[in-house]
């Protein structure tokens, strides 16, 4: 999209799109309003009619991108059997596969959402995907499939396992050899240690 000039449509929408691609290739810090309405041809004063700072652009994209994360958390339930053990790896899948695909968009994620400016819709977005993994633990304690205890403790070690997977595979550590079958032996661990004791 970028030195392609923007004539008409949704200009928050290209915004948007545009500041997800200067994030990917030159990180947040490279993010200007005034860059972004040179790429898309349109006057400076254009994108404030939408985004007010740049904090305001950070935390959109940021909602956007927890709001697609959950809805990939979502979409990874459908079609799965109702046990816990298969709706947590797809869960599990769906994060590393989002991670690693949206890796600068992701680091932003967490980043703006600790920043003191951030909005509350900011907020509310950042619980959803988390809650949806509790909620999958929770009822895998119901069932009797998951181990006893706070949801929240049960919860930190799945999300720090793929979590540092997704990181590791992101930077490149990970050799090809390791990489195969890495998810899988993530997911078999994370598994074990969520069994009821």
């Amino acid at each position: 999209m970028k030195n392609r000039p923007y004539h008409h449509g949704d200009l928050r929408a290209a915004l948007l799109t545009r500041a997800e691609e200067t994030l990917r290739e030159r990180g947040a810090g490279s993010l200007s309003l005034r860059e972004l309405a040179r790429d898309l041809g349109v006057s400076p004063a254009a994108p404030s009619r939408h985004f007010k700072t740049k904090q305001d652009l950070l935390d959109t994209l940021a909602v956007t991108g927890f709001e697609r994360l959950a809805n990939a958390i979502t979409a990874s339930q459908e079609g799965v059997g109702e046990g816990f053990a298969e709706r947590l790896a797809s869960a599990a899948r769906a994060y590393v596969g989002f991670a690693v695909d949206n890796a600068a968009l992701l680091d932003l994620m967490f980043a703006v959402k600790h920043s003191p400016e951030a909005s509350q819709a900011l907020g509310a977005s950042a619980h959803r995907w988390s809650e949806q993994l509790l909620e999958l633990i929770s009822d895998g304690q119901r069932r009797g499939e998951a181990r006893e205890g706070a949801v929240e403790r049960v919860a930190l070690p799945v999300f720090a396992a793929l979590h540092g997977y997704a990181v590791l595979t992101v930077s490149g550590t990970l050799p090809p050899e390791v990489l195969e079958h890495g998810l899988d032996d993530v997911i078999t661990s994370i598994l074990r240690g969520c069994e009821p004791e």
